[in-house]
């Protein structure tokens, strides 16, 4: 064969090969960013892995970013820089941030209607729907996994201690750890999430406001109004019991839940997704039951809030990458898959029609833990004080509460001058935030 001869029928081969490999280079890929770690990290790339090989044209590339804070960060970062992922889980205290980023986001509702995806913001939980939405009804961004705080129980320790059964309210929680401690010298009850369930939470579940216009869901321009006796006699008693360690403070974020699974702390207030730890590490038994009310309070309990986080659609990204996304979020919304996310994971069925399917199936007879969450978030219909809240700039006024509460912890502050401070200093944020990014 002629040199020239070997050249075209080498090229012929090569163009031949081209040819066929050129559909993989038709894939769009979407980058989705997401805070999950541990089992969840897990159940993100099982989600991914199985839209991917249900169809050809896109393909699903999550990347662990850190925590929810450091996810928000670099997604605005990266926004910044132009070079955004298509999808970034946001934390539920993000939203107003979000919501505020001019030019930054694509509406989930904008994005489905565009798509000529099915979206019907009805089919989910109210309460869900309620704190990602306008007040026009319109969802920012698409649920993906709500939780609340519920208090883990270790059963084995309350026997130990004498206790016959988990307690309901605040003071048969502070009794508790009192006893608790008696077995366990450095730790009867401790919290993850701390400004989360003694602020956000403890005053949804009391039906007392954080702030005016129904906690910042009806405008920017709202008043922190959370130190009133109530929340600072929480404060007060867990402080007189940090003195021993009955109560010993957790940290900021949920660090130190291991505390739980491990057997230190018999009694710890966390997310209802820490359920995966919970039941790959512990070695006694266990259960979950609803947050500790105050009974003097006339409306105790109430009904508590979501936490856990949504997927926010990047704005500026191709026409491509958004029909790939409106794809994923229809494969999401799948009722069985639902259903699946919430077996596995611990976080809320976000749809009407997975709690159904789930609770007609027996599933909760089995594992009553997971309708706890539940139960609380319908436990009475939501009022002003307990729809959700949307204040601007709340990741970093949750550091200033927390750095308040760890000071009246640690006995340099009075638990009363503690909150006048979290208001005071917070409702500072609130202002700074309405100038820098406009009611």
């Amino acid at each position: 064969m002629s040199l020239r001869r070997f050249s075209a029928a080498a090229l012929g081969a090569a163009s031949f090969a081209f040819a066929a490999a050129s559909p993989a280079y038709a894939v769009t890929e979407i980058q989705w960013w997401h805070a999950m770690s541990g089992p969840n990290n897990d159940v993100v790339n099982k989600l991914a892995n199985d839209f991917n090989a249900s169809q050809s044209d896109y393909k699903i590339v999550p990347s662990f970013k850190g925590s929810y804070a450091d996810t928000l960060n670099a997604g605005i970062a990266a926004f910044r820089a132009g070079n955004a992922p298509g999808i970034m889980q946001v934390f539920e205290v993000g939203t107003a941030t979000m919501m505020a980023a001019k030019g930054a986001i694509k509406p989930v509702s904008e994005l489905m209607k565009e798509q000529g995806e099915k979206f019907d913001p009805a089919s989910y939980l109210p309460a869900i729907t309620g704190y990602y939405s306008t007040a026009k009804g319109d969802m920012l961004s698409f649920p993906f996994n709500s939780s609340s705080m519920v208090m883990w129980v270790n059963l084995d320790a309350l026997k130990k201690a004498g206790i016959n059964e988990p307690p309901k309210t605040w003071p048969e929680v502070f009794d508790d750890a009192k006893k608790l401690h008696a077995t366990s010298p450095t730790c009867g009850l401790s919290a993850s999430w701390i400004t989360w369930g003694l602020i956000e939470q403890f005053s949804a579940w009391h039906n007392v406001p954080i702030g005016t216009k129904a906690n910042g869901l009806d405008g920017f321009d709202t008043q922190f109004v959370f130190n009133t006796p109530l929340e600072t006699k929480l404060i007060e008693n867990l402080v007189e019991l940090q003195k021993d360690k009955s109560f010993d403070y957790s940290g900021r974020t949920n660090t130190g839940e291991g505390r739980f699974t491990s057997g230190e702390c018999g009694l710890y207030l966390t997310s209802s997704s820490f359920y995966p730890n919970v039941k790959a590490n512990a070695k006694f038994n266990y259960t979950a039951v609803a947050m500790p009310y105050f009974p003097d309070v006339k409306d105790a309990p109430q009904n508590s809030i979501i936490g856990g986080a949504s997927l926010w659609v990047m704005g500026g990204k191709s026409k491509e990458e958004y029909k790939g996304i409106a794809k994923f979020f229809t494969f999401l919304s799948d009722t069985d898959r639902q259903v699946y996310l919430h077996e596995e994971s611990g976080y809320l069925p976000i749809t009407k029609a997975a709690y159904e399917k789930t609770k007609a199936s027996g599933f909760y007879e089995k594992n009553p833990i997971l309708e706890v969450p539940l139960k609380e978030l319908t436990n009475k219909p939501p009022t002003e004080n307990s729809r959700g809240l949307r204040f601007g700039g709340l990741v970093q006024i949750r550091d200033v509460w927390s750095e308040e509460i760890e000071a009246a912890l640690a006995g340099k502050k009075s638990a009363k001058d503690a909150m006048d401070a979290a208001v005071s200093r917070g409702n500072q944020m609130l202002r700074q935030f309405e100038r820098t990014a406009g009611k």
